[in-house]
C-alpha cells in the first residue's frame, strides 16, 4: 500500500485485490497507458465481469489493451473482437486448440469406482522413486481433499490445494512442492494456470474438468522450457460430452486416441454460452459462466 501511495511504474494484480487496493485510494488508474489481460479466456468468460468493467473504467480510453491465453474458444473469441479497436492477433503454434507436443498424453477410460485403486497402481509405477514430481488434478474441493486424505493414508507424501485453503496455506504447500519436501500435489483447477513448477514429470488427470480448454491448461504443467512430460487421464461416461474435442486435441497432437474413447463419438457439441454481458474498455468484453459452488 505505501509502495502504490509513493507512485510505481508496473502493477501486477488479480482483479479482486486491485478492487480492494482502488477502494482504500492506495492508487489510481488515470495513468495506465497499458491494459493487460493475462489468461485473457478466463477473464472473459469465467465471472470477472463487475470488476473487470470497474477497473477497465477507472483507465484512459487512449491506452492499448493486451490479451494472452494459450486457449481461445469461439465464444470468448467472437466477444474480444466485438470490442476491440482494430486488433492485432499473434498465434504462435496452431490456430486450433492444441496441446503441447512435448507432453504424452495417455486418455484411460476407467469405473468412477476403479480410480482411486487405478490411481495407487499408477503411483507405484510413476513415483517408484518417492521423489519425482507429480501433480493430480481432481475437480471440485472436497475431492481434493478425499484424495489428498486417501493418499496420506496410503503412506504417499501428498498435499493438497484448492479455494477452501488460505493464500498462506496454499503457498506454503506450493512451496514445499517446489523444492521437493512434497512431491505430489493435489490440485483443483486453481494450479492449472500460472503454476511454472519446474521438473514436473507426470499429469495425472483423476477427475476430467469442465472442458477441454482447461484440460490442455492442466496437462501443461509438465513439459516445460524444453522438456518432455507425461499426462495420464482417467476418463469416464460421466464425461462423455468430451469425447469429440478430447479427440481432436489427441490427433492434432499425434496422439494414440484408444478405441474405448472412441466409442464415445467423435461429433463435437456446440458450447453453450451461459451469460455474455458488455463492457466498453476499448474495448474488452466480459462473459460469466457459473459453476457449482463446491468447485476449485
Amino acid at each position: 500500500m505505501q509502495a502504490l501511495k509513493a507512485g510505481i511504474d508496473i502493477l501486477v494484480a488479480t482483479p479482486g485485490r486491485l478492487m480492494d487496493l482502488l477502494s482504500d485510494k492506495c492508487t489510481s488508474l488515470s495513468e495506465v497507458r497499458f491494459f493487460v489481460l493475462d489468461e485473457a479466456d478466463r477473464m472473459l468468460d469465467k465471472g470477472f465481469e463487475k470488476d473487470i468493467r470497474t477497473i477497465a473504467d477507472m483507465i484512459p480510453e487512449d491506452r492499448q489493451t493486451l490479451l494472452f491465453s494459450a486457449t481461445w474458444p469461439e465464444i470468448v473469441r467472437k466477444i474480444a473482437s466485438s470490442y476491440l479497436h482494430h486488433p492485432v492477433k499473434v498465434t504462435i503454434g496452431s490456430l486450433d486448440l492444441s496441446a503441447n507436443r512435448r507432453v504424452t498424453q495417455i486418455v484411460e477410460v476407467v469405473d468412477q469406482k476403479q480410480k482411486d485403486a487405478r490411481l495407487r497402481e499408477l503411483l507405484a509405477k510413476y513415483h517408484s522413486s518417492g521423489t519425482n514430481k507429480i501433480i493430480i488434478f481432481v475437480l471440485y474441493k472436497k475431492e481434493a481433499a478425499r484424495v489428498e486424505e486417501m493418499l496420506k493414508q496410503r503412506g504417499f507424501n501428498a498435499q493438497g490445494i484448492h479455494a477452501d485453503k488460505s493464500q498462506q496455506e496454499r503457498t506454503r504447500v506450493l512451496d514445499a512442492f517446489k523444492n521437493g519436501k512434497c512431491p505430489l500435489l493435489v490440485a483443483t483447477d486453481v494450479a492449472a494456470r500460472g503454476l511454472d513448477v519446474p521438473n514436473v514429470e507426470y499429469v495425472i488427470n483423476y477427475s476430467f474438468p469442465l472442458t477441454v480448454e482447461e484440460y490442455v491448461h492442466r496437462i501443461g504443467r509438465t513439459g516445460r522450457a524444453g522438456k518432455t512430460g507425461i499426462a495420464h487421464t482417467f476418463f469416464t461416461t460421466f464425461d462423455k460430452n468430451h469425447s469429440g474435442e478430447l479427440i481432436q486435441v489427441l490427433k492434432e497432437a499425434n496422439q494414440e486416441v484408444p478405441a474405448d474413447l472412441m466409442k464415445f463419438g467423435t461429433a463435437v457439441k456446440p458450447k453453450e454460452q451461459k451469460h455474455v454481458g458488455s463492457i466498453d474498455v476499448n474495448k474488452v468484453s466480459d462473459g460469466h459462466l457459473t459453476f457449482d459452488s463446491d468447485s476449485e
